[in-house]
């Protein structure tokens, strides 16, 4: 079998061999075309250098590809020249480097072509007198390789932006830190001995190098400062660069004067720690936000749209609407949300929704931006774009819940706005009172005074709760769940009464046949019939019997059900009166605890098909817990008694009403407030938005497109109950840290002020103090991350621990086992 010249992929037996006319031989027209293109350039030693790579795409061209248009994504420069990023795949090597590179710099107009082998950026620039955008990647994709747009600002955000300036910041705050506090203490031990010369020697090297030091990492603070007391406000920052400043210069006019001491060294150390603080907060919150972020990271750059005459254009996300339909091809992220219109595929949904196994899509379902297609090209109708998607939701959500004004945050900012006049009129009066009452000289007066501004920074109590429900949200958001008020976590921390609806809340909201025990030729010939409907009690019978014709002649009577002429005679499937089938004897006991079908077949006794409404996989595992940590649970559901029986007495759930209408719920949640309770209402979110709103906090089991919709406090996604005690726990956890960061901060004030007003700390040492007062309250909130979730249910919502209540029933839609 021999081997493509250009791609080298094996030619299947039977192939064109090569022949005296062309120089080998070419699995396509597409890889003789780039051969010759290589060799017109003069570049043959491409092919003695690579190195295939056989896990690599192949270096094939697709002549079959869709035309990009790559002018959009272009960006003009200020010279009458364009640039434009992309992505290139099926790289093998340093030799594809170096082809693409050369092939670009000699196509006329390009000015600079530069590939990283290691990220795949390509960076193009031209000028847009002599070529254009698709002539100039046109070279690159006759070559074989295959060129997407990229959009490098995407990678760039203000939060790191931000962490990079506090590192450098932090660096060069340290390093000055270090090398003067080595002068200094030189200063310390040759107090007594050392001579006037040489101590001013040591100040004046430590001015070197601790003013331009202070004057670069100060400016995080200095810029916020300054922003803020242009506004006619003050903030934490103004007395932390008033501090560092007076410090700074302070000692300058020492070291002019020879004075004995010079605090450059405080000066450095207080920026150097401050800056320590700054940086974990900012990682902090940027590890909360990791998740949204990753979220908007997965909107592509492209789309395939399909136009009506057949042919495919690939545009911006931007140029996508609502109502066009899209190509998404296997392996790629759907772009937009929408719903599929022709194709099955499995779609990995788990950092929109934390599942962690694919689901099945086919048409008709809704499938939302940010989701993998994994198996089978699909095509979608888009019903939302841009800010209107799923991801767009999310990220408004998780700011909705980081910027709220929560009663621990309204606290905290309360004492914040306090602190500015309390703690400059506490400075001035420490200087005024050691210069005048004490009878100290102003520079020792002066450094107590900077020594109170230092130690009495709130920095501590500022982080206390923001980087605490920063986490909080993070954590949660990584599982699925989404806070959709500030006040929520609060309000979790104190639920001991736990409420749920049935249907669609504690059930998965689609029935599910019975058919252990019945006849299975009964079964195919009901299952004929069903396959003429559109009812969801025949679609769940059409799942569940597949590969079964439909039967020809169906009649649908619309409320009874369906109807065929036979050659014994007429055969129904549907309703008990429809069909004729026996009327059960009196009592919600002797009731159908679901929905039924009957069939009903000439000379044959009728057949009844059950239905049952199955409780989501873990839902017997999570009522267990809620029981376990003291919970008084209950069931409310306007579904008949026999059904909320079945399914309150399948999941141990003692306290149970049925037939209760929204009203009747709102009434009930009401009753138990005015009890004193705190309850936790968790419901579909739609039907139910009277008793969402009634209960302490509420919680809701939506669909994605659900998200904006619900009235629920507290939104999660998947299939499982785990969601309720993971949010519980996180929100007992964050109340437990908040409290724990507003005593640190209250103990570190009580102690830490009064020694500064007396004299006793220096500068440095109230830097020590103050910076470790906030890295405690950082470290102390971080363990939320890290900690797991006690109890019976596992901390993946993937699996859960104790699944004993949930017992397996027959295959469901997808064959997928289902409780029952």
């Amino acid at each position: 079998m021999s081997v493509c010249l250009h791609c080298r992929q094996e030619i299947p037996a039977g192939s064109d061999p090569a022949s005296p006319d062309k120089p080998g031989p070419f699995c396509c027209s597409g890889c003789e075309a780039a051969y010759d293109l290589v060799r017109g350039l003069g570049l043959e030693r491409y092919y003695e250098r690579r190195s295939v790579d056989p896990q690599a795409r192949p270096l094939r061209p697709e002549s079959d590809a869709p035309a990009v248009d790559f002018a959009p994504h272009a960006k003009p420069g200020e010279d009458g020249t364009a640039t434009l990023h992309l992505m290139v795949d099926g790289l093998h090597c340093a030799a594809c480097v170096w082809l693409i590179e050369t092939a670009l710099a000699r196509t006329p107009g390009v000015t600079y072509a530069r590939l990283n082998m290691t990220t795949r950026r390509l960076t193009i620039t031209w000028r847009t007198a002599e070529t254009d955008a698709n002539t100039a990647v046109d070279t690159i994709t006759r070559l074989g390789y295959r060129a997407v747009p990229f959009d490098p600002e995407r990678l760039g955000s203000d939060q790191l932006k931000t962490e990079k300036e506090l590192l450098r910041s932090m660096a060069v705050a340290g390093f000055a830190a270090g090398n003067i506090m080595l002068f200094s203490v030189s200063v310390w031990s040759g107090y007594n001995d050392m001579g006037t010369a040489t101590r001013d020697l040591m100040h004046w090297l430590s001015a070197l190098i601790g003013l331009p030091a202070i004057a670069y990492a100060v400016r995080p603070f200095a810029r916020s400062a300054f922003g803020a007391l242009r506004r006619g406000r003050t903030n934490m920052d103004v007395p932390i660069t008033i501090g560092v400043t007076l410090t700074a210069a302070m000692s300058l006019f020492e070291t002019t004067q020879s004075g004995l001491h010079a605090y450059f060294d405080g000066a450095t150390m207080l920026l150097f720690f401050l800056l320590i603080g700054r940086y974990l907060d900012q990682r902090a919150r940027g590890r909360a936000r990791s998740a949204a972020e990753q979220l908007i990271g997965l909107r592509a750059t492209q789309v395939t749209v399909l136009q009506p005459d057949g042919r495919s254009l690939i545009v911006p996300p931007e140029q996508v609407k609502p109502g066009d339909t899209v190509l998404i091809a296997t392996g790629e992220r759907v772009p937009v949300d929408g719903r599929i219109a022709d194709g099955v595929s499995d779609v990995d949904t788990g950092l929109i929704t934390g599942e962690s196994v694919p689901a099945t899509v086919r048409p008709g379902d809704q499938v939302f931006a940010g989701v993998l297609n994994l198996s089978a090209p699909l095509r979608l109708t888009v019903t939302a774009v841009g800010e209107g998607t799923l991801l767009a939701e999310i990220v408004r959500l998780m700011e909705v819940a980081e910027q709220g004004r929560a009663k621990y945050v309204a606290i905290a900012d309360r004492v914040s706005r306090l602190y500015a006049p309390v703690v400059h009129v506490s400075a001035l009066a420490t200087f005024l009172g050691w210069l005048f009452l004490m009878g100290a000289d102003w520079q020792d007066s002066l450094m107590n005074a900077v020594a109170v501004l230092i130690i009495t920074c709130p920095c501590a109590l500022a982080l206390a709760v923001p980087v605490v429900q920063v986490i909080a949200s993070g954590r949660l958001m990584r599982q699925g769940i989404l806070l959709k008020t500030a006040t929520a976590l609060e309000q979790l921390a104190g639920v001991d009464t736990v409420v749920f609806d049935k249907t669609g809340t504690l059930t998965e909201g689609r029935p599910v046949p019975q058919l252990d025990g019945l006849d299975p030729h009964a079964l195919r010939a009901a299952a004929a019939l069903a396959g003429a409907s559109k009812h969801p009690l025949a679609r769940a019978l059409v799942r569940a019997v597949p590969n079964v014709p439909v039967a020809e002649g169906v009649r649908e009577i619309p409320g009874a059900g369906l109807a065929m002429d036979t050659a014994d005679g007429e055969v129904r499937l549907g309703s008990r009166r429809f069909t004729g089938a026996p009327e059960p004897a009196p009592g919600f006991l002797n009731e159908a605890p679901g929905p039924e079908l009957w069939l009903a077949r000439p000379g044959r006794p009728h057949l009844r098909i059950t239905f049952l409404d199955a409780p989501r996989a873990d839902a017997a595992a999570v009522v267990a817990a809620l029981k376990a940590q003291g919970k008084a649970v209950s069931l409310l559901s306007g579904d008949r008694r026999a059904a909320v029986a079945a399914v309150a007495r399948s999941l141990g759930i003692d306290d149970w009403k049925a037939e209760q209408t929204p009203a009747d719920k709102a009434a009930a949640l009401h009753a138990l407030v005015d009890q004193g309770r705190t309850v936790m209402m968790v419901g579909d979110g739609l039907n139910d938005a009277p008793a969402l709103a009634a209960a302490s906090v509420s919680m809701s089991p939506s669909t994605a497109v659900d998200v904006s919709q619900t009235a629920a406090d507290v939104v999660f996604q998947g299939r499982l109950l785990a969601p309720i005690t993971e949010a519980l726990f996180v929100a007992r956890r964050s109340g437990a840290l908040v409290r724990q960061n507003f005593a640190i901060a209250l103990v570190y004030n009580l102690f830490a002020v009064p020694l500064a007003v007396c004299g006793l700390l220096t500068p440095l040492i109230a830097a020590l103090a103050m910076s470790s007062s906030s890295l405690i309250v950082i470290a102390n909130a971080l363990r939320l991350a890290r900690t797991r979730r006690p109890g019976d249910l596992n901390h993946d919502r993937a699996s859960v621990h104790d699944r004993g209540g949930a017992q397996p029933g027959r295959p469901g839609a997808d064959r997928v086992p289902v409780g029952s």
